[in-house]
């Protein structure tokens, strides 16, 4: 996948158990899609944390953040409550979007790469953000990536 590309649709169980899908969310504007290896680890905890913190950003710039990892519905729910994280968390167990993404591992330690994709209300592909150590890069990115979009916001 990369900028300029359609981004697939799909419809996932977020850690509440309530389905949500691409291209609903992208009818109340961009959406930015992050995938992360696994929770409740260092690094995605630190990744994590920064979109929550920059909550109020994201919907300045009418933007919604959705998580998403191949754990279980469980894991997720621990996740998002142990560090009071306010957007979704989508389960990926099989890995299907993963794979669609083109973000999953063969190796099962670190099943995806992490990677952020900014996807605007068409579905188009604005910036894909790879980083696999710098955690922070990747919502202060997505951001940067926000705030060049030409046009009205959503």
């Amino acid at each position: 996948m990369k900028p300029g590309d359609l981004a697939p649709d799909f419809t996932l169980r977020d850690h509440e158990g309530r389905s949500v899908t691409l291209s609903v969310e992208l009818e109340r504007g961009p959406v930015v899609l992050f995938f992360y290896p696994a929770a409740l680890t260092r690094g995605c905890t630190k990744e994590s944390c920064h979109f929550r913190d920059l909550a109020s950003e994201f919907e300045h710039r009418g933007a919604q953040r959705l998580g998403i990892s191949m754990d279980s519905q469980e894991r997720q729910h621990l996740f998002a409550t142990t560090y009071s994280l306010d957007y979704p968390l989508l389960v990926d167990e099989g890995g299907m979007v993963a794979r669609d993404y083109d973000v999953k591992r063969s190796v099962d330690l670190l099943k995806v790469k992490r990677t952020t994709f900014v996807i605007a209300s068409d579905r188009r592909v604005l910036e894909v953000i790879a980083s696999e150590f710098s955690m922070d890069v990747h919502a202060d990115r997505a951001l940067q990536v926000l705030d060049s979009m030409k046009g009205p916001r959503p």
